[in-house]
Formats: C-alpha cells, structure tokens, sequence
C-alpha cells in the first residue's frame, strides 16, 4: 500500500509537469485521479471541465451534480471508487479531442489502471470508452452513433471487466436522456449486487 501510493504520488507530479501535447499551454492545472486507491471500481471521464482545471478536483462542475446523483442511484459512494480522465488538460472550449492528446495521455492511464488494479473500468462517455476498450484489445465501433449500444454492457478483458456508461454530461446537453442514463447506471448495483464497491 505504501509503495503503491509513493508510485501514484509520483504518477501525479509526472502528469502536472506534462507537456506531451499543446493542451499543457492552455490548462489551469492538469487534473490527476482521486478517491479510494484500493478501488475496486474505477471511473474515468474524458477531461477535466473548465471549474475542474481552475480547482483542480473530478466531477465538481456541472456534471460533478448529475454524476453524484447517478452514483447514489446505483448505490455507489463517491469515496469507495476511484476517479480519473482520459485527458488530464481542460480541452479549449470544451470541444472534441484528438488522437494525439489521447495518445499522449493513454500512458498515464495505463499506469493509474495498474497501480490501483480495480476490477472493473466504468469509462464514461464516447472517448473514454473507445480508449479503454481499444487499450485491452476488445473491438469496439468507431463512429458515436453506433457506440450508444455499447453503453450499459460489461465487456471481459484479461484481468479487469469493462462497463461502458454514457457521461453524465449528455443529460445537461439533452435532458430526455436522464431515464435511460439512470436505467444504465443502476445496472452497476445489479452488476456488484450489495457488494462494498
């Protein structure tokens, strides 16, 4: 336990001292992953917002509100997981990111995903989960649309299983989505069943 925190003590200086791509020019702060380091539930979004790059914590903008609630709804407290982004840097006015700043930061969270060795990934969100899934080799479409069905479904990889949820983001952007988002994270409760997560 002691060397394991040591090791991500020293992951988190790496990832704030980046500059493997132009988003280190734009950031407040890089954003490193929180919570239980002996999670055996991890979640990884896809980047820091723009009140998670001034403060320099997970899920305390809007989305942090609707992702709480999504947690409680599947049973889930905030302190047992673990918390991390693909990207570590606010991307520019929020928008889409690209394959070389994914690339840049996929070695960070390989590494965070060997030194809190969770049993399961819940990547949130189009980006996060193509990467994650593409990271344990399990194929997985390219295009958003045709990945919406892929949300909600547990993927075996060696070692860890995967679970696809969509980010709680998509409801701020479309709020019809709250019951079938919410249908899919209590799927997480079915999946531990009363299980300490």
């Amino acid at each position: 336990m002691e060397n394991q925190s040591r090791d991500l003590a020293r992951l988190h200086e790496e990832i704030r001292a980046c500059t493997r791509c132009p988003l280190h020019r734009t950031r407040t702060q890089a954003v490193c992953g929180e919570g239980n380091r002996r999670a055996r539930l991890m979640l990884i979004a896809q980047a820091p917002g723009e009140r998670e790059d001034r403060e320099g914590r997970m899920f305390i903008g809007p989305s942090g509100k609707i992702f709480e609630e999504l947690l409680e709804s599947a049973g889930i407290c905030r302190e047992d997981v673990y918390l991390t982004n693909l990207l570590k840097c606010r991307l520019p006015k929020n928008r889409r990111p690209r394959q070389d700043e994914i690339r840049a930061c996929s070695a960070y969270l390989k590494r965070e995903i060997l030194l809190v060795e969770p049993e399961i990934l819940v990547p949130l969100g189009f980006y996060a989960a193509r990467q994650v899934l593409k990271l344990f080799g399990v194929p997985a479409p390219q295009g958003r649309e045709a990945f919406k069905d892929f949300y909600g479904r547990l993927f075996l990889a060696p070692g860890v299983k995967i679970f696809p949820l969509p980010h709680p983001s998509c409801i701020l952007h479309n709020p019809t989505h709250k019951p079938g988002v919410l249908e899919k994270y209590r799927r997480l409760r079915t999946l531990w069943g009363n299980e300490s997560v």
